[in-house]
């Protein structure tokens, strides 16, 4: 017996010693407190990437603690509340500055974790939300002027001008299925320097959205 219990035990250190084998870092189970690296759209398909060479934009990924869309500083859209689901996202924002009259870019992805009905939910509630201080920004922001280019159920595509004749172009996506946001915005403070490449707003919403089914594993079967 002593013998037995001898053997259950060495077995049992034995398995503890044994490495587990972790997730590969790039993709996200269900349960994911991080932004997987793999969830970023790819540089390439950014526009004007040919100029800018963009980085890898996980690469220069930060937490972000309050995350608000680009947009929202030109349209002057009021402060998020502590009812705004957004403050309880794991979120992570990307941004690439340059000298002025030329582009700079910021991306973000806000995830939900827990049950993907609710954090679908609150990532489709924050979209439309979005979409509608948007719609809204030559109140809040008379001097603004915004077009949406592209406005589908989980889609938008929007570009706002301003008298001093900077532009921002505004991209954003939601995907219930994996309970996420993505954005990209590319903006120049004036006329920019670098005239604008004409992208078809599909191509870069294609860009930002394919990635998340690749991250959040198994979330777009």
């Amino acid at each position: 017996m002593r013998l037995l219990v001898a053997a259950v035990l060495a077995s049992c250190g034995m398995a503890l010693l044994t490495p587990v084998a972790s997730a590969d870092p790039q993709d996200c189970p269900p349960l994911c407190d991080r932004i997987p690296r793999s969830a970023w759209i790819a540089p390439l398909s950014i526009p004007l990437y040919d100029v800018y060479r963009w980085p890898e934009l996980s690469a220069v990924s930060v937490t972000a603690v309050a995350p608000r869309f680009r947009f929202e500083e030109t349209c002057a859209a009021r402060a998020a509340d502590a009812d705004d689901p957004r403050s309880w996202a794991v979120a992570a924002r990307a941004a690439v500055t340059s000298p002025d009259r030329q582009w700079h870019l910021q991306a973000q992805i806000l995830h939900w974790r827990g049950e993907t009905w609710r954090g679908g939910q609150l990532a489709t509630a924050v979209f439309d939300e979005a979409v509608a201080a948007l719609r809204n920004c030559q109140i809040t922001a008379p001097a603004v002027s915004p077009s949406i280019t592209t406005a589908g159920p989980a889609r938008m595509a929007a570009v706002l001008s301003t008298p001093d004749r900077s532009v921002l172009h505004q991209y954003l996506v939601v995907d219930p299925r994996n309970s996420t946001v993505t954005e990209l915005a590319l903006w120049s403070s004036a006329q920019p320097s670098v005239p604008w490449r004409p992208v078809p707003d599909a191509f870069v919403l294609d860009a930002l959205a394919a990635p998340l089914c690749t991250a959040y594993i198994a979330s777009c079967r």
